[in-house]
Formats: structure tokens, sequence, C-alpha cells
């Protein structure tokens, strides 16, 4: 079952999301995979240890104390784009102290399908997932081996990688070793499911849906998608859908932003602006 989290963790854990996903567009291929590895690593010992979880989420102490918590934990041992992206972790409101862990790990898992998006690797990753998820939810006994906390922890991501073999890319092996180290009482299945969703919402980063009243010739569709890249700041792939209704111009959606050039667009605003 996903983590359920209360609005201030909700908003935090968005805030933290975008700041990622702007980094992510912009860094090499090694910053990422060492990112996320360590994302990872910060969300193992964020659930493991307490103690310190509890003074990380602490809203009444004051900020800089638990930044500067962070820089002594983890400061040496951690890259500097990692350090950067904790110590906006614990500037952050959350509702309960396991939300942090919740949001250190998500972020984490968006820094590894970061790294098959730029590979190009994102389509093959999220239907991996998907069908991983499909197989242990027919088999509840591999299920429960792979999520059974009283077992070494090694022996079930041993167990994993038998399953998977060779058949799988680095990015999906990840996201699937983290999910059994780190199970927080959910079901592989589900959290397979939730992964291949968030693979799916990366590539709709990368997918501009536009609406057309008039088929677009290759050379508009590739200017088109040249602009939308140099504004976004990454390749961008067309779904071009041809709708008369919009009588002319375009309607671009990236991701959750729209962007309405149509005529039909246009008359509506300007009958909202009419008085009444």
């Amino acid at each position: 079952m996903a983590a359920v989290l209360q609005p201030a963790s909700r908003e935090s854990l968005a805030v933290l999301t975008e700041r990622l996903d702007s980094w992510t567009d912009s860094a090499s291929a090694r910053d990422l995979t060492t990112t996320a590895d360590e994302l990872f690593a910060v969300a193992r010992f964020l659930d493991s240890e307490r103690s310190v979880r509890r003074l990380l989420a602490d809203a009444s102490s004051p900020e800089d104390s638990r930044v500067d918590l962070v820089r002594r934990l983890f400061g040496s041992q951690l890259s500097q784009p990692t350090v950067d992206l904790v110590s906006e972790l614990v500037r952050k409101r959350w509702s309960t102290a396991r939300d942090i862990v919740t949001g250190a790990e998500g972020l984490a898992r968006r820094a590894a399908i970061a790294i098959a998006d730029r590979n190009g690797s994102l389509d093959e990753v999220e239907d991996q997932l998907f069908r991983f998820g499909r197989i242990v939810a027919r088999e509840p006994e591999l299920a429960g081996l792979l999520g059974d906390s009283a077992r070494p922890v090694e022996g079930r991501v041993q167990l994993l990688d038998s399953v998977l073999g060779e058949k799988v890319y680095p990015v999906t092996a990840t996201l699937l070793r983290e999910s059994v180290r780190l199970p927080r009482g959910r079901h592989l299945d589900v959290v397979a499911e939730e992964l291949a969703e968030l693979a799916a919402a990366r590539r709709d980063r990368s997918v501009a849906k536009v609406r057309t009243p008039v088929e677009l010739s290759s050379e508009q569709e590739t200017r088109l998608a040249e602009t939308l890249g140099r504004m976004y700041g990454r390749t961008i792939s067309l779904q071009v859908e041809l709708d008369r209704s919009l009588l002319g111009g375009l309607v671009v959606q990236v991701g959750g932003e729209v962007i309405d050039g149509s005529v039909a667009g246009r008359l509506a605003t300007a009958r909202r602006s009419l008085p009444s």
C-alpha cells in the first residue's frame, strides 16, 4: 500500500520533487547514478535510526540546526548534490517523522528513473516493473519470501536477483532491490505497480500532447519539438491529435502544464472577460 501523506508532507514532497526534476534535467549520468544510490542509503538510514529521524523531522527545532546535523552526519560521505537535497529535505515540514523517510525514498526513486530517461530505457523499465508486479501478484509464496522481514535482507535481495536474472535493465533491478531492502510493510506487487506509474509520469514529462485542427507537416512537427525542447531543456517527443473543434492554433500539454494557443481557447478567454 502506498504511503498516505498528510497535507504538509504532500506539499513538502511536491516542492522537493520539483527541485529534483529540475536538477536531473541538467545533471550528468554519473551524478544521477551517484545521487540515486546515496538517497536510497539515506532513506534506509533514516528508517533504521528512529532518534535521528525524529530530530531531523522536528519542525520545532531551528532549521539551521537540522541542516547542520545533516552536514555532520553525511557531509564527508555523500556527494554535494545529495547533501544539498537532504538539507532541503530537512528544511521542509513533515507531518510525522516517518514521512521524512518517504520523502527521501521518493526522491531516490525519481533520481533512479531519471537515469532510465537519460539512457533511453524508460519505456522498457516501466514495462519490466509492471510485469514484475503481475508476476509477484500471481506468486504469493514468492511475494512472501521477498517481503519476509524475519529473513536476512541480503538473502531476500539474492532471491530477487535470481528471479530477475539478466533480463532487466539496471534501473529496474535497483528500484526493486531497494524496495526489498526497505519494505516498510508494503506488498511488493503494489510497490512495483507504483514504480511503473512513476516511470510513466516521468515519460509524460518528455512527451508533448499536441491537439491541432489541421494535420502538421513533418517540418512543422520538427520545429515544434525543437522549440519545446529549448523551452523545457530536454528532448521532447510529440503525440499529435487532430481536433477540428479548435478552429485554429494549437493546444500543447507537457506533463501538467497546458499551453493553449488555439482560436477556440482565445474565444473562450474573451467570452469570460466580457461583463455579465
